[in-house]
């Protein structure tokens, strides 16, 4: 998407007049309780007049999960992470999120199949699919407490093995992953997992709204984050 609008990153591509990051970097400014905001990425120079002063920058490892640990490394926790393809994200948003998070070593952001589909009709997503509900990624995780780093770990040990299925099944449990292949395994069977293999509480934070699940992964997402925030003007 950054070749085809002629940029080196995806995060600068325009949308309502300024770069998509920028959406991004105000929500987080707005929220209360973000108290420090670091931006990880690879050439900090595409960043110059962006970031206000105190804003960091960390620079980007290999892959997601090595991006987490470094921000992990740099910062502690507790750690908020999300992506600079979630323009449409939102102070309110975050705010619930946090809150609903509890006491969870992590926290996972995540909108219900059925709140996206009212929220958003017609939208194409990627719906993870469980024995108890259906939902799709928020790129909102909240790394609360030290014992969160394993997960982080256990993600970047799983996001190796990407390119082999049977071995990052094995990673999870060979049972947990037929689970999943049947549609038996549910949100409590597979936070219980995580916990066994990492020590760490997990808690899936459920959005109140569907458009927090859209990011920008594609050209049509793009159309449709410009109609939503056409739309919002007009509202």
């Amino acid at each position: 998407m950054a070749v085809a609008a002629g940029l080196s990153h995806k995060a600068l591509i325009p949308l309502d007049g300024k770069p998509m990051i920028a959406h991004v970097l105000d929500a987080l400014r707005a929220t209360p309780a973000i108290t420090r905001i670091i931006v990880c990425i690879e050439t900090p120079t595409v960043l110059d007049g962006l970031l206000l002063p105190g804003e960091d920058i960390i620079p980007a490892a290999d892959g997601p999960s090595a991006s987490v640990l470094a921000g992990l490394a740099a910062c502690g926790t507790p750690l908020l992470v999300t992506t600079a393809d979630n323009p449409l994200l939102r102070p309110e948003w975050i705010e619930a999120f946090l809150k609903d998070a509890g006491t969870a070593d992590l926290a996972v952001g995540v909108a219900k199949e059925a709140t996206v589909r009212r929220d958003v009709p017609g939208t194409a997503r990627t719906f993870i699919r469980l024995a108890d509900v259906a939902f799709s990624g928020c790129n909102l995780f909240l790394f609360r407490t030290e014992v969160s780093r394993r997960v982080a770990s256990l993600w970047r040990r799983l996001e190796n093995e990407r390119k082999h299925p049977l071995r990052m099944g094995w990673l999870l449990g060979p049972s947990v992953l037929l689970r999943f292949l049947l549609r038996r395994l549910d949100t409590r069977a597979l936070l219980a997992r995580i916990r066994k293999l990492t020590g760490a509480q997990a808690r899936f934070v459920f959005m109140p709204d569907g458009r927090a699940a859209v990011d920008v992964d594609k050209p049509a997402d793009l159309e449709l984050v410009r109609r939503l925030m056409a739309s919002e003007r007009r509202n």
